[in-house]
């Protein structure tokens, strides 16, 4: 689902509806917090679009943005 692209990792999520990808962005913006780290995203009805990277390191993909990717997928697999 994630690739990477001019330095960012991006994925494209879509729900049934926006009150499922609205849940989905509380759920992620509460994990992100936690990591101190926070995506780029927008949201349109129901569909979501994330970009990773790391700002403090030159915005470019690191094992940070990868770990946010991977708790985000968890958290969409929970929500299908």
């Amino acid at each position: 689902m994630w690739k990477e692209e001019n330095n960012r990792l991006k994925a494209h999520f879509e729900f049934r509806d926006f009150g499922h990808a609205f849940t989905f962005m509380m759920r992620v913006a509460f994990i992100a917090e936690r990591m101190n780290h926070h995506p780029e995203w927008s949201n349109s009805w129901n569909v979501v679009d994330i970009s990773l990277c790391t700002h403090d390191a030159g915005d470019i993909v690191t094992e940070k943005d990868r770990r946010l990717a991977d708790a985000i997928e968890q958290v969409f697999s929970e929500m299908k």
